[in-house]
This record gives C-alpha cells, structure tokens and sequence, in this order.
C-alpha cells in the first residue's frame, strides 16, 4: 500500500486504513505522538490501545480523586479529623464481627 505523504505515520482504523489527519488542532502534539508510538513498538501494540488504556487509567484515577475529595468534605462536615479514623474503622470493624459479616 502506497502511503499519502499527508498521513502520519502508525494511525490506522479498525478496518487498517491510514487516517489523514485534516484537522488544523491535532488532538496530541508531535512529542506525545512520538512517545505513544514508541511505546506502542515497545510493548509491541497498536498506538491505539496505549491511549485507550491511558484514557481509561487516566478516568479511574480521576473518578477516585472526585470520590477522596468528596469523602473529605464530607468528613469535614461531620467534624472527623485524620486522626479519628483509625478509632473509628476499630470500632466499624468490632460492630461487624458482633453482626457476623
């Protein structure tokens, strides 16, 4: 397959066509492309899969931070401080054992 000088290089469809990239704002510079594809020939996958795992780790650690923030104004709210919680997973952990879970 003869490959348009207008194409970059490693980006390809789920049906392995070259993707031209006409849009003026490249979704990822030049570095971050460079280093996706050199990961991608590192672990031996498609650059695709380095970004869709990316963008999946990048979202659990983003929805965990939303989760610790909203924990800790909720704690706040309540009057718990750090050095309660300790005391207070004892005491969660002993009303367990007497429930038997």
């Amino acid at each position: 397959m003869t490959r348009d000088p207008a194409l970059r290089r490693g980006w390809r469809t789920s049906d392995n066509r070259d993707v031209a990239i006409t849009n003026p704002h490249p979704l990822l510079s030049d570095e971050v492309r460079r280093r996706v594809e050199d990961l991608a020939r590192q672990e031996n996958r498609e650059p695709s899969a380095v970004l869709e795992e990316a963008v999946r780790r990048y979202a659990a650690s983003s929805r965990l931070e939303r989760l610790s923030e909203r924990l800790e104004k909720s704690a706040h709210r309540r009057g718990i401080k750090e050095e309660d919680v300790p005391s207070l997973v004892a005491d969660v952990r002993r009303e367990n054992e007497l429930r038997g879970r």
